[in-house]
């Protein structure tokens, strides 16, 4: 598959995030660490989904997350992939938010015609794994091959290269 047709869109939050039991502060998100794994492995095009600034404080992030999830938010998403129509197969990230993905994907999702494209999620987590987050797509994108997703625990994204790439091979997209 011709990298130019790769998209890497993911959704990653750095600062105080939980990792193994304690709040620690990352300089860069897990779920941003795996895409930019990920773009080196494909050489696909990054796209960061960027919506508004979540509260620093862990807890008050997730209360948050946990009100979007129950109101079924849609946060605004500020920019956009002006050539979505270039990509067949679209690899999708973000952390395990309340067994899903964030509601920022979802809008995302929603911003797009993803019918006969790949959508091949990965996730990051501290032990949910991929949650529903995998239905949910398929239910947002009801024309899209949604592949087997991959979810990498936080605390060994650093260590995630051999995983990330039989993922990948798996999925055929190497």
């Amino acid at each position: 598959m011709s990298p130019t047709q790769i998209l890497i869109a993911y959704f990653s939050r750095p600062g105080l995030n939980y990792v193994q039991g304690n709040i620690v502060s990352l300089p860069v998100g897990n779920t941003e660490v795996a895409a930019k794994k990920i773009q080196v492995l494909t050489n696909g095009k990054l796209f960061h989904i960027a919506t508004h600034a979540y509260p620093e404080d862990y807890t008050r992030c997730t209360e948050v997350a946990k009100q979007e999830l129950r109101d079924n938010a849609r946060p605004h998403v500020t920019e956009t992939v002006t050539d979505m129509d270039a990509f067949s197969s679209v690899l999708l990230g973000y952390p395990n938010w309340w067994g899903t993905m964030p509601m920022a994907v979802h809008t995302f999702l929603e911003q797009y015609d993803f019918t006969g494209k790949r959508i091949a999620p990965f996730c990051t987590h501290e032990g949910s794994g991929m949650g529903r987050s995998v239905s949910d797509i398929a239910k947002l994108c009801p024309g899209a091959d949604v592949l087997p997703g991959c979810a990498i625990p936080g605390h060994a994204v650093a260590e995630a290269d051999d995983a990330l790439r039989n993922w990948l091979n798996d999925i055929h997209i190497l």
